[in-house]
């Protein structure tokens, strides 16, 4: 039986259609639906191209890197093997899902959300009248742009020097690279949270020792978390990110609890006491806990996906060869993040 996708004509102008990925153009030329109920409805259009091409790009069975290139047509396929590799390594231990609100992708630099702000008077929900004017809530553009960061590697290899690795090896240090492009975004987006995103909406700060936060200076105690969730009224405390500092929320007596345990031994996932998920970056500050509630504390603004150079790929000149992502973060409502500093040890309230 003959299939479509075997007859596709691919070029790299497929990369460079605006507002569609090199996927979704594939998709266009050779649709996903028409492959229901066979043998190969479990591909998408790019996969289906590596089976035409037979290219193994997984296993100890992989191909060698100089399999892309036995023909110019799937030449064209390596900038997007290479794109998805990267993305797997973003996508692993990611945390951001987990600290982001909602994600809105744009195509641009530019960037403008919104903002809600109300007072404790119409924070309230009273009772209204017969005919009486119904309170609002007022929705508001923000003054000043989001400013999106273009984070990425530059890939530095010659086609001499990789075409004759495996590709499930070579997909290891494509994997590497997203990761270090995702920390990168982790980073932006604790920037943000603690310092605002240019309009003036960085986090409410305390100090373990000074009112409101019990305890001592420099030593973090359960009572000092249980006085920092507290300030999280009307919000929630669901997310702690911290860096340094989950040795000492580990070593709370009250983390040793055997279901807190258990919960970690079967899952994998760090609890608090208070139920809020730990996640741990190497981007937060020293001596620093960052609280939010993730459902309303940061948006996620995606300028781009994973570009690749794809000219220089397909050409086999790879001496250099970026792989960029853009984006982005704003704070949605100021008061739902808010950060704790453990503190020096001498300091007063």
């Amino acid at each position: 039986m003959a299939y479509q996708f075997e007859t596709v004509k691919l070029d790299k102008g497929m990369y460079s259609e605006a507002g569609r990925s090199f996927t979704k153009v594939l998709e266009k030329c050779d649709p996903s639906e028409q492959y229901k109920g066979t043998p190969l409805e479990h591909l998408d259009a790019f996969q289906r191209q590596l089976k035409r091409f037979d290219i193994k790009v997984k296993g100890a069975d992989s191909d060698v890197v100089s399999k892309f290139f036995a023909s110019w047509e799937s030449a064209v396929l390596f900038p997007e093997y290479v794109a998805r590799a990267v993305r797997q390594g973003m996508e692993e231990n990611n945390i951001l899902p987990l600290m982001t609100a909602a994600e809105t992708r744009i195509s641009g630099m530019d960037y403008r959300s919104i903002a809600s702000t109300p007072t404790e008077e119409e924070k309230s929900l009273k009772m209204v009248a017969e005919g009486a004017m119904i309170p609002e809530t007022r929705v508001s553009a923000q003054e000043n742009l989001v400013k999106l960061h273009k984070r990425g590697r530059m890939l530095v290899a010659s086609y001499e020097a990789i075409q004759f690795q495996r590709l499930d090896l070579f997909s290891v240090t494509l994997r590497q690279i997203g990761a270090y492009i995702n920390r990168m975004h982790v980073a932006d987006a604790i920037d943000v949270i603690c310092n605002g995103d240019g309009n003036k909406n960085g986090a409410d700060r305390y100090t373990v020792g000074t009112k409101p936060i019990a305890g001592t200076a420099g030593t973090l105690s359960y009572d000092a978390l249980v006085d920092f969730w507290s300030q999280f009224d009307p919000y929630t405390m669901n997310t702690l990110l911290v860096g340094d500092a989950m040795a000492q929320i580990l070593k709370l007596e009250e983390m040793q609890d055997s279901t807190a345990g258990l919960a970690f031994q079967g899952t994998g996932k760090l609890v608090t006491p208070m139920g809020a998920t730990l996640l741990r970056s190497s981007a937060v500050p020293s001596g620093t806990i960052i609280g939010l509630d993730r459902q309303y504390a940061l948006e996620l603004v995606r300028g781009s996906e994973v570009l690749v150079e794809y000219d220089k790929l397909i050409d086999r000149q790879l001496e250099r060869a970026a792989i960029t992502s853009i984006s982005g973060f704003a704070k949605v409502f100021q008061p739902a993040s808010k950060v704790l500093q453990i503190g020096t040890a001498g300091e007063e309230g």
